[in-house]
Parts: C-alpha cells; structure tokens; sequence
C-alpha cells in the first residue's frame, strides 16, 4: 500500500519543520509527503533536503480548500492520503497502524485518530510540550477499538483516494480561507461509498498553534454562514447545524464578558452578529469573509 501525507500549510514555518521531523520519526514512513503552502515563505526548504522520504511542493490558490485539492489531484498514484495539519504530532506509529487499519478493512474510506491533547482549547502547545504529552500517553497501544464516526477531525485524516477520484469528491472551494467544516462536509459526501472510522491506535497531540489562524470577526461569521451552507446543499442536517452553532454562539457570548487572550471570542460574537444580520437579509453567503 502506498500512502503519502498531506500538508496545507499558512504562516508556520518552524512548526511545520518541527512537524515534518516527526514524520521522519515514523516506524513506517510515508511513501511521499505533499506540501501546499500559501506563500513561498512557508517552508525551509533547506530542512527538506535530509528527509528520509520523496517531497513535492503543490502550488494552489490560498485556502485550506484549494490547499488539500490540489494535494489530492498530485497524490493520485497512491492509495491512501493522510492529511495532518501543520501543527499536529502523529506518535511514531501513527502511519504503521493506518496502514495495517486499511489493509484489515477495504471498506474504510475515512479514519481519524484519538488527539490525546487538543492544543485548540487553550493558548496552544509547544513542541516540547507535545513530545511529552505523546511520551507520556498513558495507553500508547490500547486495545484496538474500531468506532463508526460521524466526520474525521480535519488536523487528522486518512482518505482512500479510490473514492474520491473516482466520484470526484473534492473539498468544496465555495467555503473559503480557513473552510471551517469542510471536513465534515466532505467525509458527508465521502459516506455514501463506505465506512467512516475512528481508530483508537492512531493518535497523536494537535498543538493548536495561534499563529496563521483567522481573525475573530471572519470566524465568528463563518461559525454561522459555513454550517447553513452544508445545510443548504445537503451534506448536513439542520439539527446538526443548529446544535453546532448554538453552542458557538452561547460561548461567544459567555466568553465576551472575560474574554481569554488566545481567542478573540468579541470578535467572534461580532461576527456571529454579522452573519445573522445577513441571514435575515437573504444575503448568508461564506465567501463573504474574504471581505472582511
């Protein structure tokens, strides 16, 4: 089985070199790695000369979308695709229980792992910190433990890349920039050809770096504009999208009052204000944050 790995990556030079030695770590390596960055700035491309792998820049549009397409059509020759974000630690067995999750089961299409600690939550891991977190996992290898799931977790993500082709099942270009959702969105469309899995064994720590990330205001509106718009073409339902921004807008509001510095969760609310003003009008659309 071939199996390359994935990066769209904005802004994180170091943390993706640091990423990128962790995948050398791997106990079975990746087969390729494709690297799409926004700007030619986002990669050492000296790092990449001792890598014990192949490596390919994949030049696209910025967004996460365009991004992980465009790595999508250069990684047709391999089997399974393994999109990691640029601030995510797979443990070193993260590509060698894929593999072996893969080949025990041709009907997977989607797998994603356990994040053993989500970076996301708070003001975001270090490299150190997250070397530590995945040394001192408690259950390094539990009992495998195959889960139906409703999505993948976009920081990790295997795709059969049959389907995909095949069906050409891209993510979807209409949400733009950071695409917040679409990979539910895409693991929705993915669904009608075979299982949607989480996988236990195939773990790893998300650092949940702040740097490279969208402003509060964008994705307070795309918390609103970018769930109604999967509803609108039918890759979610509307209680799933509902409950989803509920809960964002509750926490905007609360988080408001005392807000932490690592999310700018007024910004996020104002956003969220923006995109229901606009729902109103009849005028909801996700690419409006490009305008932002």
């Amino acid at each position: 089985m071939k199996i390359a790995v994935g990066v769209a990556t904005s802004g994180r030079r170091k943390i993706l070199a640091c990423m990128i030695d962790r995948l050398a770590a791997q106990t079975r390596k990746p087969d390729h790695l494709f690297l799409s960055p926004a700007t030619d700035e986002d990669i050492d491309m000296e790092h990449l000369r001792s890598v014990p792998f192949p490596v390919s820049i994949v030049s696209s549009p910025k967004g996460s979308c365009p991004q992980r397409n465009a790595i999508i059509n250069a990684a047709a020759g391999m089997d399974a695709l393994t999109f990691f974000d640029d601030d995510f630690f797979p443990a070193a067995n993260y590509l060698a229980e894929t593999e072996a999750l893969l080949e025990a089961d041709e009907t997977i299409v989607v797998a994603t792992g356990h994040v053993i600690f989500d970076g996301i939550h708070g003001p975001g891991l270090q490299a150190g910190e997250a070397d530590r977190i995945i040394r001192e996992d408690p259950t390094p290898d539990p009992a495998p433990a195959v889960v139906p799931a409703h999505n993948a977790y976009g920081c990790n993500m295997t795709f059969r890349l049959q389907p995909i082709l095949a069906h050409r099942i891209f993510f979807d270009e209409e949400l733009p920039l950071y695409a917040w959702q679409e990979d539910v969105d895409l693991c929705r469309r993915l669904s009608p050809y075979g299982k949607i899995v989480a996988f236990n064994r195939l773990r790893g720590v998300h650092l949940g770096v702040k740097a490279g990330r969208t402003s509060g205001l964008r994705f307070g509106y795309s918390q609103i504009a970018n769930p109604l718009y999967l509803v609108k073409k039918g890759s979610v339902s509307l209680k799933w999208a509902l409950r989803l921004m509920g809960g964002n807008i509750a926490s905007n509001i609360i988080g408001s009052i005392n807000p932490p510095p690592y999310v700018d969760r007024r910004g996020r609310l104002r956003g969220n204000l923006i995109a229901l003003r606009h729902l109103l009008l009849g005028a909801l659309d996700p690419r409006h944050i490009t305008n932002m």
